[in-house]
């Protein structure tokens, strides 16, 4: 059996939050495949309108009355309100009006909805931000245009008032809403793992999803630590700029594909990822040794290391060769220093085990040195 390599799986030994609900699985096997060790904790879903009595009336009203401007904001809804119609008996009436409306779509995906309901948009902002095609709109001039506007998740109501502030009939069409999954212990927990750096990257996929962890790091005291890290130490990448705007009103830099999808996002997240990390690569007794985020790579492959030898792996390879005492390779344990130095002593066992005999050597009565050599050394 192949084991991973950092050549063919450049996120292997890196540990990766995903904060989707939706597309989950695409996105997990899509990480995995390149090697990363992925935490999962939802953050919201997409919910379904509990009652949809308002759009019916919505969508009977532009069959007999159509829009001249329609917006579409996102695949989903665009394509959730085309299904709803048809299941009424008023789809083909709604897009044989639609049909003679300008049609504006916030991204491609909206495109691709608009376009699979046998339409045809007219135009589409390369940024995909809603503030251009609402600017698009009022350089154009609305006055006296009935306009149609589907919410893409979260309520558009300010939007649609500064439409009517300059003289459109405005429509608003809600189709779904974000909500907070019910469960909230996985989102606890990879919170905790961003403040501890348990985890080196985070996916976001909405807008909403960036929202709602950020709520959950005011839920848990921790918001300003999490902040830190995903300022610093733990990188985060966004499907497109507006996935990535509630995280970089806190300060937060973010990496992005050209396009908004998710193969592209992960593409980018394993190029940028061991590019930022900077994890050096060692020689330690004749083998290339790289710590890297979970696990640990020798000669380019993953090698599985539980939490205690990998901590004492780490903290001598910080020093690079120099020695450490027993006392303080115990504060790096995972226990801390309520361990024993027996504990010690079993987690370097261990490491020899992985590394081979000769990687950490024993300086009597001093303590333990990882066996490093320069680079270049034969």
């Amino acid at each position: 059996m192949t084991r991973p390599s950092s050549h063919t799986q450049p996120l292997v030994g890196y540990r990766v939050g995903v904060t989707a609900a939706r597309r989950q699985d695409e996105l997990v096997a899509l990480l995995e495949r390149r090697g990363a060790e992925v935490v999962c904790a939802p953050a919201v879903r997409v919910a379904p309108l509990d009652d949809d009595s308002e759009l019916l009336a919505a969508t009977a009203d532009l069959v007999a009355n159509p829009a001249d401007i329609v917006i579409a904001t996102t695949g989903i809804g665009f394509r959730g309100w085309c299904e709803a119609a048809d299941g009424w008996g008023l789809g083909d009436g709604l897009r044989a009006a639609m049909g003679g409306a300008t049609m504006l779509a916030r991204g491609p995906k909206a495109v691709g909805a608009i376009r699979a309901a046998g339409l045809r948009e007219a135009w589409s902002p390369a940024s995909e931000s809603f503030e251009e095609v609402l600017s698009h709109l009022l350089d154009s001039g609305v006055r006296g245009k009935r306009i149609a506007l589907q919410e893409h998740g979260e309520p558009l109501s300010t939007a649609a008032d500064i439409l009517r502030s300059a003289g459109a009939d405005v429509v608003v069409l809600t189709v779904y809403r974000w909500e907070q999954v019910p469960d909230q212990e996985s989102v606890s927990r990879l919170v905790e793992m961003v403040v501890a750096r348990e985890v080196q990257a985070l996916t976001f996929t909405s807008a909403p999803a960036g929202a709602a962890l950020l709520e959950a790091t005011e839920r848990l005291g921790v918001r300003s630590q999490v902040i830190e890290a995903m300022q610093t130490d733990v990188l985060v990448a966004c499907v497109g700029p507006v996935t990535a705007a509630p995280l970089e009103k806190w300060g937060i830099s973010t990496i992005q594909p050209e396009r908004a999808r998710l193969g592209a996002m992960v593409r980018e997240l394993a190029v940028q990822l061991p590019l930022r990390r900077h994890d050096p690569a060692m020689l330690v007794a004749g083998k290339t040794v790289e710590v890297r985020g979970c696990a640990v790579l020798v000669d380019g492959e993953a090698v599985q290391l539980s939490s205690a030898p990998r901590a004492v792996l780490a903290a001598l390879a910080e020093r690079q060769g120099e020695v450490m005492s027993r006392r303080e390779l115990l504060t790096h344990l995972p226990s801390g220093p309520a361990s024993t130095e027996h504990a010690v002593e079993m987690a370097v066992a261990r490491l020899r085990g992985a590394l081979g005999p000769k990687s950490v050597q024993t300086v009597v009565k001093r303590g333990y040195r990882l066996a490093t050599e320069p680079k270049g050394a034969a």
